[in-house]
């Protein structure tokens, strides 16, 4: 079940990034900014004991850009398509507010392929999405790779 994140969510969702974030899979964010950015994230919810079990995040960067952000699923439930529900669930949430392009900064460019993103170059991305960059221990030498979505 995928549902928005509540407050009481959050420290659970630091838990899953931070994990990802150790082997350098995605950027760690502080447990204050997700408490600040608690409305941008949906959560899968497993059905059998409540737990959240994976987390994707949508921040509205423009007008017509919006940015998939903090995709993870605890690594005992990999492979069970968690990871596309909720990609599919935040891509529908981006429609609903007419964005027009979707982005992600990512290593798991097959996966996001999938979708229908392509491969951009990051300098088409707008400078303001660079702020949280610098919090980043691999800023300025980026190894992400920048893929978009053209909405419908």
């Amino acid at each position: 079940m995928i549902r928005k994140a509540t407050i009481k969510d959050v420290k659970v969702i630091h838990e899953l990034l931070q994990k990802y974030g150790r082997k350098g899979e995605l950027l760690p964010r502080p447990l204050s900014v997700l408490y600040d950015h608690v409305r941008d994230f949906l959560v899968y919810v497993d059905q059998r004991d409540g737990g959240v079990i994976g987390c994707c995040a949508l921040q509205f960067c423009w007008d017509d850009l919006a940015e998939i952000r903090s995709l993870a699923v605890h690594p005992d439930h990999l492979r069970k398509k968690i990871g596309s529900k909720l990609v599919e669930a935040v891509l529908s949430e981006a429609k609903s507010f007419r964005v027009k392009k979707v982005f992600a900064l990512t290593y798991r460019i097959e996966f996001f392929k999938k979708f229908g993103f392509m491969q951009i170059d990051r300098s088409e991305l707008p400078l303001k999405i660079w702020s949280d960059c610098i919090m980043c221990v691999k800023f300025p030498d980026c190894d992400e790779t920048a893929m978009m979505k053209q909405m419908d």
